[in-house]
């Protein structure tokens, strides 16, 4: 019996449901019961009928599904850890707070909204402040919300989200430690200096070779390509709107699009390029194996459970508040 064969046996005998995120590998994807963005997996995981979630993507996810259903024992095959939502943690917060406040902008004043790449902790501080989660299939309804706040919009961990969304909403953005400090202040939206280090590989002289070879090219990229990289393109959309919009392209029509390769291979069976001289993998989605997700069946059907994702009660209120507020909008 292959390994395979193995997990489908132990996801016939126990009471579990195996998602994955578009970003991992495929021999992971498609022994998933559901797979999805993390908008899709964070609501889609949360509702599910059984006792267990064994959730394939990085860990910032399996806490979404945890604070929104805390009820479900969550489970993580590798709790991998997304480079971005590394770059922000509670500290970094307090510290660009600290620098707001010494530019006269106070607490009261901002409007603060994270990225779903973000761990509980920060969703947490966000929520105690008042403030929203989103995601980038949601970002612009999320931001457009905020602005009837009267307030300016304080924006982590992505800078490139949002000024992605400052520039298509025809706002002022600025980032915290990069830009003057004057500049920061007449900002609508504050961003943190954080990124995505996969969708930074992506350049304009990309989208140039591509299209002096193809003139016809159409170029789609995601919103955590760089704001040069974004305005180039011809479509800039998160990833459930990227599949969409190459769904919906002719077959002949040529496509090179600026996201995670895994999902990119998937998308069409010709046609369809990767903007990237190198191969743009997320490493720590690449992380999970199958493997990992037998070992991690196996210690269910033990009663000997490892990686379990659990959170503290006071962050977990927090942290949904925020969550379901926007879920809300």
């Amino acid at each position: 019996m292959n390994i395979v064969d193995k997990i489908n046996k132990l996801k016939s005998e126990l009471d579990v449901t195996v998602v994955a995120h578009y970003y991992q590998k495929n021999e992971v994807f498609n022994i998933a019961d559901i797979t999805g963005d993390s908008l899709e997996l964070a609501k889609k995981s949360s509702e599910v009928g059984t006792q267990f979630v064994l959730f394939c993507g990085v860990g910032f996810m399996g806490q979404s599904v945890k604070v929104l259903a805390p009820h479900k024992r969550v489970i993580m095959p590798k709790i991998a850890c997304c480079a971005m939502a590394r770059m922000i943690d509670v500290g970094y917060f307090d510290e660009n707070l600290e620098i707001l406040h010494k530019a006269g902008i106070k607490d009261d004043d901002i409007y603060p909204i994270t990225y779903i790449n973000s761990s509980a902790e920060v969703k947490a501080k966000v929520g105690q402040m008042g403030g929203i989660v989103c995601t980038s299939s949601n970002a612009f309804a999320i931001i457009k919300d905020g602005l009837t706040k009267g307030k300016k919009i304080f924006f982590v961990p992505d800078r490139c989200l949002g000024q992605n969304f400052a520039h298509d909403m025809g706002l002022k953005s600025a980032v915290v430690g990069i830009d003057d400090i004057d500049d920061v202040k007449s900002a609508d939206i504050i961003c943190y200096n954080g990124f995505c280090s996969v969708h930074q590989l992506f350049t304009t002289a990309d989208i140039e070779f591509y299209r002096a070879k193809y003139p016809e090219i159409l170029v789609a990229v995601h919103p955590e390509c760089d704001p040069s990289v974004a305005r180039k393109a011809d479509f800039c959309g998160s990833t459930s709107q990227l599949i969409k919009y190459i769904a919906e392209l002719n077959i002949d029509q040529k496509v090179v699009v600026g996201t995670e390769y895994n999902m990119v291979s998937r998308l069409r069976e010709k046609n369809t390029y990767t903007l990237s001289a190198t191969k743009p993998q997320c490493p720590t989605m690449n992380e999970t194996t199958l493997t990992d997700v037998y070992d991690s069946l196996l210690s269910i059907k033990q009663d000997n459970i490892t990686n379990e994702i659990i959170i503290d009660d006071s962050t977990a209120r927090y942290a949904k508040i925020a969550l379901e507020k926007m879920l809300s909008v």
